[in-house]
């Protein structure tokens, strides 16, 4: 249903402000309070509210969103209890809800916007939004607005729908008038909408931008975007998980019929990554049922479309979509859309990724086709070499606190290059790319080199280096960033650390010993976790081995009370680790290993705290509260991680330090 040309509030419904003080929540929800944004600042908002507080993982477990809908904002826990009770918002008789800077950070699970809307919110206000979660609200109708509007709402004046696609490109504002994705996509199929194809004059682009030029529809001759446009592209590849396919399915089923049909399956896929350890966490005992079904329509679909099939067999997954995608069927110069936020990893293989909703794959499915607004970039250029101790992954959590805290790199594709860059090996490059969606950023994307088209032939025989060759993307001299280009010297970089809550706390490890981190002490961990889409490389299996092989030979191991815990992204990856001995060493010294998959990373495999008093630290990509158990969760580097593992406190990781 398409919006009405004004836009007021409703009488007798009630706008929700999410507070920085939980007990005015509290009164809200309980309907003893109501608030105007005049009496309010935006200081006063929760800032970065992320997907998992908004639809926690075992909430995912139900596909339908009208279920999902009555456990909105479960991960609100404060005291250990939830804020949000079940259907709070759903009974609450709100159609505004309000919040701070960067709304939606985290994971890309539509479920964040379908629990929103599905509880009667039509319109969403923040001083900004995270891409994906934007992204998503737009597929679903769900309006967008600033706390200025809301004042002039709230002073009972109709505002024109103009105002609420202010900025947007083109497509966006379509997708706004007509309602959402699938209203804008009919009328588009019917001839009533055509989507302008952008004219500029030439000039250097960005890789981002060139690979987007290189797959516009309706375009002739040499095309070059700009920031901003909007434009129709082909997608080369993609894939779902058991998270979320079987809302692809039942989304498709709903729109096209029963017969649907996808429009190539042969670059796109299903993946049993996620759920596959969840049974063995205590928190998930009660929702078996529902994560087999889940598994059951992923199989359902995928026997329906004959996309690619990476499920598991006799209990054994092929791998994390992510590290498996690389390997197997991501070429340089792709366009990847996938129903996942890392996603982005894909950019470590000099390909364009980012990560979209269930509504919004389910389209690009079906047509092959997909609209997207080219981003703003912003370039990293490295220079000099990586200490001795130092990863790709410190290197990311110092962006993260230096870029993306400030909101540098919000919305933006990330460019890494340099001379430095080459001193890093495509593992080490794809860490970059994986992470740059905790940077809020649209994508992250890796110069293509000769050392990628030799990483992509060795895992798969028969390839044509030469064609890979050809493939490969750099930017133009002369290429515009709005975000700047910044100077990154590799040599500079200390361990680092992000503290619980957010991959953004990062701090430096103390550098007058090298090993305790100075601002937070000699603390005590529980459990150390190396593995997921970040960290269940090749190499990452290379930096926890080097650890543990030094403590073997120093006639130490894992310390007492606590469990270090790796697990292979991915089969190819296992079976180079075996062929290494690092088995073996993680055996002698009390690592206790677990097959591919996904897992303590969304709290659906061993590894997960159980208890609020557990500490972890961990390898994966982002420690909000909740995200791996109740208990605290830092995040470092797979070397750091090893080391805590045998100290049995948080400790970078120096060579010798065993001795």
């Amino acid at each position: 249903m398409q919006p009405p040309r004004t836009v007021s509030l409703t009488p007798g419904k009630r706008v929700l402000f999410l507070t920085k003080d939980p007990e005015l929540i509290r009164r809200q929800l309980s309907g003893e309070l109501n608030l105007k944004m005049k009496d309010l600042k935006v200081a006063d908002l929760l800032d970065d509210i992320n997907t998992d507080a908004m639809t926690p993982a075992w909430v995912c477990f139900d596909w339908d969103p009208a279920e999902i809908a009555k456990n909105a904002y479960a991960g609100l826990v404060v005291d250990g209890k939830r804020l949000f009770s079940p259907r709070a918002l759903m009974d609450g008789n709100f159609e505004v809800i309000v919040s701070g800077h960067r709304k939606g950070v985290g994971s890309s699970r539509e479920t964040a916007a379908q629990c929103e809307k599905f509880c009667g919110i039509r319109i969403a206000v923040a001083a900004s939004f995270a891409p994906i979660h934007a992204g998503n609200n737009t597929n679903l109708g769900t309006l967008m607005a600033d706390h200025t509007m809301l004042e002039r709402l709230q002073a009972g004046e109709a505002l024109p729908l103009e105002d609420f696609t202010k900025g947007f490109a083109p497509v966006p504002k379509l997708m706004v008038e007509h309602g959402g994705l699938f209203p804008l996509a009919d009328a588009i199929r019917q001839g009533t909408v055509k989507v302008p194809v952008p004219s500029h004059p030439a000039r250097p682009m960005t890789s981002a931008e060139k690979i987007l030029a290189g797959h516009l529809q309706g375009g002739k001759g040499p095309v070059y975007l700009r920031p901003g446009d909007s434009v129709c592209v082909k997608v080369d590849a993609g894939y779902s998980h058991e998270f979320t396919t079987a809302q692809v399915h039942a989304f498709l089923k709903d729109q096209y019929g029963p017969d649907y049909t996808v429009a190539d399956p042969k670059k796109f896929a299903v993946f049993e990554d996620h759920l596959l350890y969840a049974d063995q966490v205590t928190a998930n005992q009660p929702y078996k049922t529902k994560i087999q079904t889940l598994r059951d329509m992923q199989g359902i679909f995928q026997k329906h479309t004959g996309v690619r099939d990476y499920s598991a067999k006799a209990g054994r997954s092929p791998g994390i979509c992510h590290q498996v995608a690389r390997e197997a069927f991501i070429d340089p110069g792709d366009f990847v859309q996938a129903t996942d936020s890392h996603t982005t990893m894909g950019g470590g293989s000099n390909a364009l990724a980012w990560g979209v909703g269930a509504t919004e794959y389910a389209g690009l499915l079906q047509s092959g086709l997909t609209f997207v607004t080219v981003p703003e970039s912003i370039r990293f250029e490295f220079s000099g070499r990586l200490r001795p101790g130092v990863t790709a992954k410190d290197v990311i959590l110092l962006l993260l606190r230096d870029f993306a805290k400030p909101s540098k790199t919000l919305n933006r594709s990330m460019e890494f290059g340099g001379p430095g860059l080459k001193t890093l090996s495509p593992d080490e490059r794809a860490t970059l790319a994986n992470m740059a969606t905790e940077c809020s950023a649209r994508a992250g994307i890796v110069d293509g080199d000769e050392a990628l088209v030799d990483w992509i032939a060795a895992r798969r025989p028969g390839a044509d280096k030469a064609a890979l060759r050809k493939r490969l993307v750099v930017p133009d001299p002369g290429a515009e960033y709005a975000g700047g280009t910044h100077r990154i010297d590799l040599s500079a970089v200390e361990p680092m650390l992000a503290t619980p809550g957010d991959p953004d706390k990062g701090i430096p490890s103390d550098p007058t010993n090298g090993a305790t981190v100075a601002e937070v002490g000699a603390v005590p961990i529980d459990i150390a976790y190396g593995g997921s889409c970040t960290a269940g490389k090749e190499d990452d299996l290379d930096f926890y081995a080097k650890v543990m092989r030094e403590a073997l030979q120093a006639g130490r191991r894992v310390a007492p009370n606590v469990a270090f815990y790796i697990q292979f992204g991915s089969e190819a990856v296992e079976a180079y680790a075996r062929g290494k001995g690092y088995l073996d060493v993680f055996a002698k010294t009390g690592v206790t290993v677990i097959p591919p998959g996904c897992g303590a990373c969304i709290g659906c495999g061993p590894g997960v705290s159980e208890k609020a008093a557990q500490v972890t630290v961990s390898a994966i990509n982002r420690n909000f509260k909740g995200r791996s158990g109740p208990g605290k969760l830092y995040l470092a580097s797979p070397l750091t991680v090893a080391a805590s593992a045998v100290e049995g406190r948080l400790s970078a990781y120096r060579e010798g330090m065993f001795a």
